[in-house]
């Protein structure tokens, strides 16, 4: 099936929901022809991206992020923007599947006309965000969006990888963490523009609040980034309805005053340098991947890995020189 691309990049800039919709799947796709044809249209979208507030959220699991994404949602809507929420949905390391939940957690921000919202399943990507998800943001920018929301799977080793697509990055944190703070990742922290403690109401109201400073004196002793402005410590209730307002206008503020003064500009080239650098070691991989010599070669060094005959090692650097030796053939040129 034939995709026309110019009547595609019509339907997406009008902001059609099905256009880009359509415009995701085909940068979602796997397919070389796929591929060459969604370079066409970021090429041809991309003077119109680039004016959105870009903004993940991360946090362990059982945070709340859904749920807070959906309540700072609606405030972002009520204010008179145009949402996307990019859910990123961990993927099966045995079948590849994901559940794509994210619209029937997100109730109300699902049905709003100007809010769309679009889970994506991990894949084999590492970061807590899909392999696309760059890309898929400058289609909702091109889109008339003027706000994007990218929910990461969680907190883990590489999450920060987000913080490398986003100019605010929230992480969340429970009220009861108590010692667990320890435990929370340094990286992650560095890189966080706002903490904000979730579900500070009822029982957990009093230890929201010993957690909010618990963070405050963590961050305290970081060292701060000259190019970040100073992190608060914020809590809300996303059920309350507390907090939520404040955490709109620190984000909207801090965006602000990094764009005054460049910092956010500077943000945003490093981030494409960040980009083209993962995109080509990702574009040669692929290009390996589909050379059949290449496959040939590494299947018989995996045999001998698998057999312990050869170090993983050893076999990695006889498939770098037998490249070196041969040449790659038989690959499309782009």
């Amino acid at each position: 099936m034939s995709i026309d691309i110019q009547a595609l990049e019509a339907a997406l800039v009008s902001g059609e929901s099905r256009g880009l919709a359509k415009a995701l799947t085909l940068i979602e796709s796997r397919r070389p022809e796929h591929r060459l044809l969604a370079g066409k249209l970021l090429s041809a979208i991309y003077p119109k991206t680039g004016r959105a507030n870009r903004i993940g959220i991360t946090g362990s699991p059982g945070v709340g992020k859904s749920t807070f994404i959906e309540a700072l949602g609606k405030f972002f809507l009520e204010q008179g923007h145009r949402l996307a929420v990019l859910a990123i949905d961990p993927s099966s390391p045995r079948s590849h599947g994901s559940i794509l939940g994210d619209k029937t957690r997100m109730e109300e921000l699902s049905v709003n006309p100007n809010c769309f919202i679009r889970p994506s399943p991990s894949g084999l990507s590492l970061g807590g965000v899909a392999r696309r998800t760059r890309e898929c943001v400058l289609l909702c920018e091109a889109a008339g969006y003027d706000t994007i929301i990218i929910e990461t799977v969680g907190v883990g080793q590489s999450e920060t990888l987000v913080s490398s697509m986003v100019d605010a990055f929230v992480f969340l944190q429970l009220p009861n963490a108590g010692d667990q703070l320890q435990g929370i990742k340094k990286g992650i922290l560095e890189l966080a523009d706002l903490v904000v403690v979730t579900k500070a109401d009822g029982a957990f109201e009093q230890a929201a609040r010993r957690a909010v400073v618990d963070h405050e004196l963590a961050l305290h002793y970081m060292q701060p980034d000259p190019d970040r402005l100073p992190v608060r410590v914020m809590s809300c209730s996303a059920v309350e309805k507390k907090g939520l307002r404040e955490i709109y206008v620190t984000l909207l503020g801090n965006l602000k005053t990094l764009e005054t003064d460049g910092r956010l500009q500077k943000r945003r080239r490093q981030q494409r340098e960040e980009w083209f650098d993962s995109e080509l070691q990702d574009q040669l991989m692929d290009l390996l991947l589909r050379d059949p010599n290449f496959k040939k070669d590494t299947q018989t060094l995996k045999t001998k890995v698998t057999g312990g005959s050869l170090s993983p090692t050893e076999a990695a650097q006889q498939a770098i020189s037998s490249l070196q030796l041969k040449g790659l053939q038989g690959v499309p040129r782009f």
